[in-house]
């Protein structure tokens, strides 16, 4: 159920997106044991000049292939962020080539009061979910 931004470079194709999508997804639903069906992705694609991502503190290496996912969620605990981080990397990686050092993810949480799906409605206080 997080909804999930994804901010990158442009220039990837449809299919390479689909396919960082869908692994982003699989990281989640292992790491969350969320419903499959449960997918809230959004892609924001940016000039090269309009995205910076630097991190010169920690000395990690930017490539034009970087990806910053922010993560918008119900509390989740530090175990299971943890593994999400590792499962995303490793995904990314495997299925598109991305390097570790592209991936940088910031978690934003929120509680149940905090969510309508549509209708109106908190789905998570009226027990709709």
């Amino acid at each position: 159920m997080p909804l999930m931004r994804f901010d990158l470079i442009e220039g990837r194709s449809d299919a390479e997106l689909k396919t960082l999508l869908d692994a982003a997804h699989e990281a989640m639903l292992e790491a969350f044991q969320v419903p499959p069906g449960d997918r809230y992705q959004i892609v924001t694609e940016h000039k090269p000049s309009r995205m910076i991502v630097e991190d010169t503190g920690l000395d990690i290496p930017r490539t034009r292939d970087v990806v910053v996912v922010q993560m918008i969620t119900r509390p989740r605990g530090r175990e299971k962020k943890e593994l999400f981080y590792r499962l995303l990397t490793e995904k990314l990686e495997a299925a598109c080539g991305i390097a570790p050092a592209d991936v940088m993810v910031s978690t934003v949480e929120n509680t149940d009061e905090d969510w309508s799906f549509g209708h109106g409605r908190a789905q998570f206080l009226t027990g709709e979910l």
